[in-house]
């Protein structure tokens, strides 16, 4: 019996492996997290079919990945986008780019400046915002612009509010200090800006950190049962695993 109760408590204290998603909650709120550790997971972007169509659903990316005997780990919707699906800003999806960068203030969301970019490098993951994204043109494999940004730099977005009365699910990315972990984190309740941001900055420990979107916002997590059927997305993010 001790034996037993002496594993079950390594294994309780144990860290998250890489790829695997939990729940968790912080300041009365409740969330769904995944992490990619990239020194081991492999994650991707995605947006078109091989025959130009976008993927839309999850469904979509797992039929693609059948080819390479791959499936999805965990995945999730990852930047705004137009009617058609398209993406607002930036996306590369293995040196394609499907829309350049943009850095002009505007409407909605995303043009609540700081924005920012996501992007997957081939040592590890940043996001930094959009204008010094420009000036540094860091290489990347993957990359999508949302906004706003979330955290920057380790400090909150200045525009948040604590009492914003905004509530939304949303869903997000945040980097770790050393670039070496991708956090994703999707809401399970509404939640503001200020709130959202805090988790990553305060729970999270990501010094950066950006914002994909809000209602349509999904997660595909089959560890935790969760499949995200619902609306068609544009740019999706997702970890790929050999098909079980």
């Amino acid at each position: 019996m001790k034996l037993w109760i002496a594993v079950i408590a390594l294994l309780l204290a144990a860290p998250l492996h890489a790829g695997e998603c939990r729940n968790q909650e912080y300041a009365g709120n409740r969330y769904r997290v995944c992490e990619a550790d990239l020194s081991k997971d492999e994650l991707r972007l995605f947006l078109r079919t091989p025959d130009g169509a976008v993927h839309g659903h999850f469904t979509s990316v797992n039929d693609a990945l059948k080819a390479e005997g791959l499936e999805l780990g965990f995945a999730m919707n990852a930047g705004m986008y137009h009617d058609d699906r398209a993406p607002v800003g930036l996306y590369l999806e293995q040196g394609d780019v499907a829309q350049e960068l943009i850095t002009s203030d505007g409407p909605g969301n995303f043009g609540l400046l700081p924005n920012g970019v996501f992007c997957i490098q081939a040592s590890g993951a940043i996001v930094m915002e959009t204008r010094a994204f420009e000036r540094e043109a860091p290489g990347c494999t993957y990359a999508t612009q949302s906004g706003p940004m979330l955290v920057i730099d380790g400090k909150l977005h200045p525009r948040f509010l604590v009492d914003g009365t905004s509530k939304y699910i949303r869903n997000g990315v945040g980097i770790s200090a050393d670039g070496s972990k991708a956090i994703f984190a999707i809401s399970r309740n509404a939640v503001n800006f200020h709130e959202f941001g805090s988790f990553f900055k305060d729970q999270l420990k990501t010094p950066n950190a950006l914002y994909f979107d809000g209602n349509i916002s999904r997660i595909y997590a089959p560890e935790l049962g969760i499949y995200g059927p619902g609306w068609r997305m544009g740019p999706i993010v997702g970890t790929v695993v050999p098909r079980g």
